[in-house]
């Protein structure tokens, strides 16, 4: 960037572009009082509690179902929202109840990681549009068929990387895109948290109330053991993607948009179970390097049991560098390292990625989702290739075409998984 970078200098070029976020989030919500009701199902009542909430106060929207396999998850989340609907949703075990229903509009997704992909394949074929939470799925295969489906039955599916709807978010993103620290190299980005050790687990007798057949659904039978459910299969391959799907999709989704890059040539992993000695199969400690064409790479530093740093994503350019928070605001810095200036508006953008999907819906576009599919692939794709990268212990080198593996038969073996028979996705 030849000109000197000053407050006033961004501001003037801000306005100019017309970064007024706020008022496009505006605008979409009087669209959405308008229009017609959205009838939705929403599956999994952990993460889906809180988004059946935020659906439910949406103008039009109508929360017809909550669905789990624990009796008392799906019965608690209905009580919930008793007193922000017109109407109690009905309670339901199995999903297939809501593709069934030919007035539901939308399923929700947000059951365990190993049921993103076959509910969205399914709820596309039953005519269902889809907002699946992120990771958006097990595995590269999954990912790649949910993309078929969302185009062989025309439904808007939305990974849940609401972020991309942040108004401070898409700001800092446009800024970068525009040059304001000139040609962007190498984006850092990181992931901390104080997690607990999960212990040994006993294999013991099935709860009451869970139906551990349906939660366990596309995923080969495994005899049910005392410290993986609610939350800790994130922690089991069999079920989830580890700290790098859970909370890493979120940072690299950031990381990709604003690189402004698809798929890499060359992926590495190092780390491990550093902190407890435990059943947990994934790493607490992981570090990921990702290159792409152009010279360009990526990097994510997950550390699941120390709290210390907490930066977010920070991309670094020719002429200075621009540090992204996880609430949208954001700092520039000159090539000399001194402070430009803090911008953004602070907003994770739950409410505006619902509404972005809930327009998609009511103007029949498909396509116009802020984090459709094909870019939820993509992004999900990097913290697959970076989990294969570390359970191999070899560096990956990906055709940048499709991200597929080059060259190593075996760690091809880890893109797809072996399904419970009868649940195997297909279109």
């Amino acid at each position: 960037m030849a000109q000197q970078m000053n407050r006033r200098t961004f501001f003037g070029t801000a306005a100019a572009s017309g970064l007024a976020a706020g008022g496009l989030w505006s605008a979409a919500v009087q669209g959405a009082e308008a229009s017609k009701t959205v009838v939705a199902g929403v599956m999994g009542m952990s993460r889906g509690r809180s988004l059946a909430a935020s659906f439910a106060t949406q103008p039009g929207v109508v929360i017809k179902y909550v669905c789990d396999p624990e009796q008392s998850r799906a019965d608690s989340a209905a009580k919930m929202l008793e007193g922000m609907a017109a109407k109690t949703p009905q309670v339901v075990s199995d999903f297939r109840r809501i593709l069934d229903d030919v007035e539901v509009d939308v399923l929700i997704c947000a059951a365990p990681n190993h049921w993103h992909a076959p509910a969205t394949i399914l709820a596309c074929a039953a005519n269902k549009h889809v907002y699946v939470e992120k990771p958006c799925s097990h595995n590269p295969y999954e990912g790649e068929l949910m993309v078929q489906a969302a185009r062989k039955y025309k439904r808007a599916v939305q990974m849940g990387a609401q972020r991309r709807s942040s108004p401070g978010t898409i700001e800092a993103m446009q800024k970068l895109h525009e040059g304001i620290i000139g040609r962007v190299y190498l984006v850092r980005s990181w992931y901390n948290n104080l997690r607990a050790s999960i212990g040994t687990g006993k294999a013991t007798a099935v709860p009451a109330g869970l139906d551990y057949d349906l939660w366990q659904g596309p995923a080969p039978r495994t005899p049910y053991v005392d410290n993986r459910i609610p939350y800790n299969w994130h922690w089991f391959w069999h079920w989830g993607n580890g700290e790098l799907g859970n909370n890493g999709v979120h940072a690299l989704d950031l990381c990709r948009w604003g690189l402004g890059v698809d798929f890499p040539t060359r992926v590495t992993s190092s780390g491990g179970r550093y902190r407890w000695e435990d059943d947990q199969e994934t790493p607490d400690t992981h570090t990921v390097c990702l290159e792409f064409e152009g010279r360009r790479q990526i990097t994510w530093e997950g550390l699941s049991c120390n709290k210390h740093d907490g930066k977010f994503v920070t991309f670094y350019g020719e002429n200075g560098a621009l540090a992204l928070e996880g609430n949208g605001t954001y700092t520039v810095f000159d090539a000399q390292d001194k402070e430009v200036g803090k911008f953004g508006t602070s907003s994770v953008g739950d409410n505006e990625h619902i509404v972005n999907l809930l327009d998609a819906i009511r103007n029949d576009q498909p396509l116009a989702l802020n984090a459709e599919i094909a870019e939820g692939h993509k992004s999900t794709l990097l913290c697959h290739l970076g989990n294969i990268a570390h359970r191999t212990g070899r560096t990956l080198n990906c055709d940048a075409a499709n991200g597929h593996i080059v060259g190593d038969d075996e760690a091809m073996q880890l893109w797809r998984r072996e399904y419970e028979p009868g649940w195997e996705p297909k279109l």
